[in-house]
């Protein structure tokens, strides 16, 4: 039991560590009661962040890994030492800043009460993995990048550029940058070079292995050591990894994103967790190669896209409910967002999206919440199309079915103007203001799971515990497949 509640507890999905004045912001966090982001398992939920930042737009052109005007990362060198790889595979490892903000409640020493928020820098990892027309593309993990008001990425030159989100997949802890070529320096072109994905699946239990990343947000260090194991399951409380490559090569806060290489050079993972205790040491974990370059690829075809304003924003013109994943274990439901109705008098072209419905993806990426759901959303106006998959309730099993919506405006769709294209209403059981009576709900401020919300506006009718819990039970019994 104790190596298990170790995993739970200390399973780090690296990558967000406090960067520049990373000791003061902790110690300020823990003051206003907010978590270290140290990693993503060991962080609490934060607030959603009320706008994405700003994309860049790209296009879908296929990915050049090996062109001419970036050096390659590996095929001058064959087994040597590791200041050989090293030397190779340096230039194509990346620091990641990501910018994320935190909203700060407590009390004066006056007594006042104070909210006020407040950004904080988190360091993480990447790995060049190719271009297209336009961009350069960085791999690394998707908690590396979540909550971003903006992200920066730090080259073996020292060059700082900023840099957006493409594409993430957070079932699978993967997300891919990208940065306009226009704004990198042909003195950085120069410097970088692309890394070469190496087969995870060829490597054997034994092999020496080198991991590069950016420690502490220090910038990048270098580790070595062995691998341990393969296909190794692990749970945290951002979830189920499965089929990871076990390594006693240090992961330290900060390597999220990094890679893991082997003796030639090549990429066979992409750092991601480790096993703390006082009973653990040298147990650490990767994403395959085999998993990242999948997932990559498809993510590569994704349009780089900004945030819209909030007046063109689209809405899917539902209520919704995140089912996390003691929830779907709790009732045998996938893990997503739920389609809990559909909202009146909504302009939202949504017929094939049905109640009961359970969204996991949106435009080829997976969403595991609301609030993953609403940074996708965010990115399209009213009137455009957008594809989405949902696990269908047919009997005793659901059916995955992928369906079309045209998103609805801000006008029609929503009641409460969230970024989610969602609304809640006081016939949601998830709702603050869930009436248990069925009393009209039609212009309740329910917040559809969206914790930005502000929950110290005195009791508003809102229910105790057992309330809560009875009224979440009928609506899994209304509700149940």
């Amino acid at each position: 039991m104790k190596r298990i509640a170790g995993i739970i507890a200390g399973a780090l999905l690296f990558g967000a560590v406090a960067g520049a004045a990373m000791v003061g912001v902790n110690v300020a966090a823990q003051r206003a009661g907010i978590a270290y982001r140290e990693t993503a398992a060991a962080v609490t939920e934060t607030q959603p962040q009320s706008e994405s930042s700003p994309a860049q737009q790209g296009n879908t052109s296929p990915v050049e890994i090996n062109n001419a005007t970036i050096k390659t990362a590996t095929g001058s060198y064959i087994m040597g030492g590791v200041t050989d790889v090293v030397k190779n595979a340096m230039p194509s490892v990346v620091s990641i800043t990501n910018m994320v903000k935190y909203r700060q409640n407590g009390f004066s020493i006056f007594g006042d009460y104070q909210s006020y928020e407040t950004e904080v820098p988190a360091s993480g990892s990447g790995v060049i993995i190719g271009k297209n027309d336009t961009e350069l593309l960085i791999l690394t993990n998707s908690h590396v990048v979540s909550s971003s008001e903006s992200l920066s990425v730090t080259f073996i030159d020292d060059e700082t550029i900023d840099a957006e989100i493409k594409g993430n997949d957070s079932q699978a802890d993967i997300a891919l940058l990208s940065i306009k070529l226009e704004n990198i320096p042909t003195k950085t072109m120069n410097a970088i070079s692309i890394a070469t994905f190496g087969d995870s699946d060829a490597a054997q239990i034994g092999d020496q292995v080198v991991a590069i990343g950016n420690a502490l947000g220090y910038g990048q260090s270098v580790t070595t050591g062995i691998i341990s194991a393969k296909n190794r399951d692990i749970n945290t409380n951002q979830g189920k990894r499965t089929g990871l490559i076990q390594t006693d090569a240090a992961i330290n806060p900060g390597n999220s994103g990094g890679a893991l290489l082997n003796m030639k050079g090549e990429v066979i993972g992409i750092n991601v967790a480790k096993t703390t205790s006082i009973d653990t040491e040298g147990i650490c974990y990767s994403i395959p190669s085999s998993t990242a370059r999948k997932v990559t690829e498809r993510l590569s075809k994704i349009e780089t896209r900004s945030a819209v304003s909030q007046e063109e924003r689209g809405y899917l013109g539902v209520t919704v409910k995140t089912i996390d994943e003691k929830t779907a274990a709790s009732f045998g439901m996938p893990q997503g967002v739920f389609v809990y109705k559909h909202t009146d008098g909504s302009d939202a072209k949504n017929d094939d999206l049905h109640e009961k419905d359970i969204i996991t993806s949106i435009e080829g990426q997976s969403v595991k919440d609301f609030n993953e759901l609403g940074e996708i959303l965010s990115k399209y106006k009213a009137g455009e199309k957008v594809t989405l998959t949902v696990q269908r309730p047919n009997g005793d099993k659901y059916d995955e079915i992928t369906v079309e919506v045209v998103l609805g405006s801000a006008e029609t769709s929503s009641s409460t103007k969230d970024k989610s294209g969602t609304s809640g209403g006081k016939n949601d059981p998830f709702s603050r203001d869930y009436d248990p009576k069925g009393q009209d709900g039609q212009n309740g401020n329910g917040d559809s799971d969206n914790k930005d919300s502000d929950s110290n506006n005195g009791n508003n009718g809102n229910l105790d515990t057992d309330d809560i819990l009875k009224a979440f039970q009928d609506f899994i019994n209304q509700y149940q497949r």
